[in-house]
């Protein structure tokens, strides 16, 4: 056994003399937190409205007043007709136009129908779909108010009221977080535990490491310990930076969510000692972490895309990729603040791949360490 921590001492010592490591596995991971918070977000800040219509009307001016107020818009064009719009769409100088009908606020009161129209960019049509959505609530709400002022509480008693739990300000980080927590874990782990063990078959010293007193097994597990050692760091300084400059809140078991995050850490670092028993070079460990990986986790793990939109069969696919178990239950966790009993099935799937992924790494290795 002392020969074990003696191997374990070492590759943490050949890990914090070599810069680019540190680099790859202590400071990419805050810089990737950060950027797909911050910089990767499906809100629309900074809207930029044109009113089309008469700004003296009084009605016309409640609505720009309300549309204003709104954190998401800002109202920066006063346009004469409509012909104009185009124009400001193909300059960039408008991202939605609103348009009131002549004599609105007589139309509005007299009971006659007031007409609004909401003219969006179409050139993209996820971001204008969302714009429009934010006028149409701000216009909503001022219709409230109309229909509460000139016809009665009563009247109004059927309007709906729109509710969404556990992330009523819709903010993106709730979402891409717990995504890049599950990929930032698997690449760090996988790969650089990949990389570690190659390099050792490349340079020729994993001969000399096999005629030591350890058995070839514990060689491995102390090659792949300072990475587990090294991902429960990551692990906890993502933690800390989602929930106190990303404000992503912990509603569950802290204890809970950081058993889920070491079994996906183990089951990570078992993905990386498989590559490295089918990989005879670093080149090819790097390639089949990046290109297998990568991609397949940030497609099929429900990061960027809900894999219940997509095809079946790629639903099938998606049930194999580790990551998504992981995202679901640290969503639960964190957000949902769920409990065990809710994510018992993604936890057993996650223990089983783990389970399956050790058995089949380690007698991989036995070929090539015999």
């Amino acid at each position: 056994m002392k020969e074990f921590f003696a191997f374990i001492k070492k590759e943490f010592l050949h890990i914090f003399r070599d810069k680019r490591t540190i680099l790859i596995v202590m400071i990419m991971p805050v810089v990737q937190i950060i950027l797909f918070g911050f910089a990767v977000s499906t809100e629309v800040n900074n809207v930029r409205v044109a009113i089309v219509g008469d700004t003296t009307d009084p009605e016309v001016r409640k609505i720009m007043d309300r549309i204003d107020n709104n954190k998401y818009l800002t109202v920066t064009e006063i346009l004469s007709n409509t012909s104009d719009i185009s124009r400001k769409f193909q300059r960039n100088e408008a991202d939605v136009a609103v348009c009131f009908s002549r004599n609105f606020d007589s139309e509005l009161h007299s009971g006659s129908k007031a007409s609004i129209r909401i003219i969006g960019d179409g050139s993209d049509p996820n971001t204008a779909q969302m714009i429009t959505s934010y006028v149409s609530g701000s216009i909503q709400d001022e219709q409230d108010d109309i229909t509460v002022e000139y016809m009665g509480e009563e009247q109004n008693s059927m309007s709906p009221v729109v509710q969404l739990m556990y992330n009523p300000a819709m903010k993106s980080s709730y979402n891409f977080v717990p995504g890049v927590m599950g990929l930032i874990l698997m690449l760090i782990c996988s790969m650089m535990t990949a990389i570690s063990i190659v390099k050792e078959k490349e340079t020729g010293t994993m001969e000399l490491l096999l005629v030591s007193p350890v058995r070839p097994l514990w060689i491995i597990v102390s090659k792949a310990m300072p990475y587990l050692v090294l991902s429960v760091v990551n692990f906890i300084s993502i933690l800390l930076l989602s929930h106190y400059v990303m404000e992503v809140p912990v509603n569950g078991s802290i204890f809970l969510l950081s058993a889920v995050a070491l079994l996906f850490i183990i089951t990570s670092l078992a993905i990386g000692l498989l590559i490295s028993g089918i990989s005879s070079n670093q080149r090819t460990a790097l390639l089949i972490s990046g290109m297998g990986l990568t991609m397949p986790t940030m497609i099929f793990s429900g990061i960027i895309f809900p894999c219940e939109s997509m095809p079946e069969i790629l639903q099938w696919v998606s049930h194999i990729i580790p990551a998504k178990w992981f995202i679901i239950m640290v969503k639960k966790i964190m957000i949902q603040g769920d409990g065990f009993t809710y994510i018992i099935k993604e936890l057993s799937i996650l223990a089983g791949m783990a389970a399956a992924l050790l058995a089949i790494s380690i007698r991989s290795f036995k070929t090539r360490l015999q």
